[in-house]
């Protein structure tokens, strides 16, 4: 099966399960782990993925966690900000991730709901998390697409 097929799959089962998955701890477990090992990192190599990274922002918000940052070298090199997939995705989870871009050395950083994901990028300022993603994915229940 190839990439994207992989991610059809992927689509097809969040559909399937979405009314079944009640928080945002969930919508993890069952919907972005899972799209973050299709794209190829290993979810249980702490070496690799990191669940709750502390990228604390200067020295008053410290302890600050984004909720996943994936790893190279012993260097984040994407973060991953998830919300609950029956919360829209908003400015103020922009600005939380953008914090958090700004206090590591990740040049790419994914808001997601599990649902939607929205992929981020420094491509208009280095070291500045543009105000619009480059890249937007979105699943769609099979009737919605033939409409």
């Amino acid at each position: 099966m190839d990439f994207k097929d992989q991610i059809k799959a992927l689509a097809d089962r969040v559909i399937k399960l979405k009314d079944s998955v009640k928080t945002e701890e969930a919508t993890k477990s069952a919907f972005i782990l899972p799209f973050i090992k299709e794209l190829g990192y290993d979810i249980f190599d702490p070496l690799e993925v990191i669940p709750e990274f502390v990228a604390d922002v200067g020295i008053i918000k410290q302890g600050e966690k984004v909720d996943y940052a994936i790893m190279r070298n012993g260097e984040s090199i994407v973060l991953i900000e998830c919300k609950w997939h029956g919360n829209s995705l908003n400015a103020k989870n922009e600005s939380q991730l953008c914090q958090y871009f700004h206090a590591t050395k990740a040049k790419f950083a994914i808001l997601t709901n599990g649902i939607e994901y929205q992929f981020f990028s420094d491509l208009l300022e280095l070291n500045k998390m543009d105000e619009k993603p480059f890249f937007c994915i979105r699943y769609y229940s099979k009737e919605r697409q033939s409409n």
